[in-house]
């Protein structure tokens, strides 16, 4: 069920292409601060909520990072493991053609699940303006997520929230749930600053070695088997067991909804770093905060990617958008965690508030 209030959403639209069994779905959450920026994700199980949900992180976002975009994200309902290249082509151009209309005054695409820098050219090529979207390949003017833009920035919340409870980078341990574009990424940049990350999943399994993973080894089995379970030495452990595992900081960077009310309980780390969109509900981080286990917001942890977005849209660098990612997910970081232990209230908390306050001000000079 759709939840309306004082933001949003402004605008659900839901497309089909008879042609290409194309189902997909875009919702514009907000517009205030500028045109509604969001990803898009390919998944079979993708539905309107979740996108809804999904785009009123991506509100509060772009408002924390103090971006000229609102707040949308779409989904295309299908299986990309189950068609060939020129089909799931015809299908992002399908679903380019559908949103024509919105784009890019009131919605501009990026890459989310399952969508990478060639889907997004597919995109854009449909759509006949590069400012369709972000996340393009570079000889069409992009910036490609596949830099690491999400996960560098994920890399530098978790330093500033391990710093925030005085733990040192160089002595903690690291589980990650999901090794995609932003789990490995992230795993990649806290290795390369000495953090041990113990244990990565993917979704055929989960390997753990409390000495710590080779993280460069483990990148290259992934690419070279498609199975990170592949890797030695370690256990292969159910993708479940990983979130009740002993580490110090627990990152969620895959689905969402993965900590619920049956295992938010089993958690021990004593941060949880949220990499991906919408991993728990706001009431279990509610939980986490009684507990005292610090969270790090996903609108707060991993805008490196829409931040990495705006950098393209202004016709910028690599070096300028690592630049900006690394200024902004410190400062608002540093900004969230100070606020929340100021007034005694959660991370999402105060990140909302600061956000909402901007978002508020916005409305109120466009009326």
């Amino acid at each position: 069920m759709i939840e309306y209030d004082e933001f949003g959403p402004e605008k659900i639209l839901q497309v089909y292409d008879p042609l290409t069994k194309m189902r997909g779905v875009v919702v514009i959450d907000n517009t205030a601060l500028g045109p509604g920026k969001g990803g898009i994700r390919m998944v079979p199980d993708i539905t309107t909520e979740e996108v809804a949900r999904l785009a009123r992180a991506m509100t509060w976002k772009c408002s924390l990072a103090g971006l000229p975009f609102g707040g949308a994200k779409s989904g295309i309902m299908a299986d990309p493991k189950k068609m060939s290249q020129e089909e799931k082509k015809q299908i992002v151009k399908a679903f380019s053609k559908a949103l024509k209309p919105l784009v890019p005054n009131q919605y501009i695409a990026a890459p989310d699940m399952n969508m990478a820098e060639e889907e997004m050219r597919w995109f854009a090529e449909e759509n006949g303006d590069p400012k369709a979207c972000t996340g393009k390949p570079a000889d069409i003017g992009g910036i490609p997520h596949e830099l690491g833009s999400t996960g560098f920035g994920v890399f530098h919340a978790t330093k500033i929230a391990v710093e925030h409870l005085g733990l040192d980078l160089n002595h903690i341990s690291v589980a990650i749930e999901g090794f995609g574009n932003v789990g490995m990424f992230t795993a990649k940049f806290l290795a390369e600053h000495d953090a041990k990350i113990v244990a990565v999943s993917d979704s055929k399994g989960c390997i753990y070695n409390e000495d710590g993973l080779d993280i460069e080894k483990l990148i290259k089995i992934k690419k070279e088997t498609q199975a990170i379970k592949n890797y030695k030495p370690g256990k292969v452990l159910e993708n479940g067991k990983l979130f009740g595992l002993e580490v110090d900081v627990l990152i969620p960077g895959a689905r969402p909804d993965v900590i619920t009310s049956e295992n938010f309980h089993k958690v021990k780390a004593k941060i949880i770093v949220e990499a991906a969109n919408i991993p728990m509900r706001p009431e279990i981080e509610e939980q986490f905060h009684k507990k005292h286990i610090l969270v790090v917001p996903d609108f707060v942890a991993n805008a490196g990617g829409v931040i990495s977005s705006y950098v393209e849209y202004i016709g910028g660098t690599p070096d300028d958008m690592f630049k900006m990612v690394e200024e902004k997910i410190k400062k608002n970081t540093k900004l969230v965690l100070e606020r929340a232990e100021k007034d005694e209230i959660s991370p999402r908390t105060a990140a909302v508030e600061i956000a909402k306050e901007k978002v508020k001000e916005a409305m109120i000079k466009r009326i």
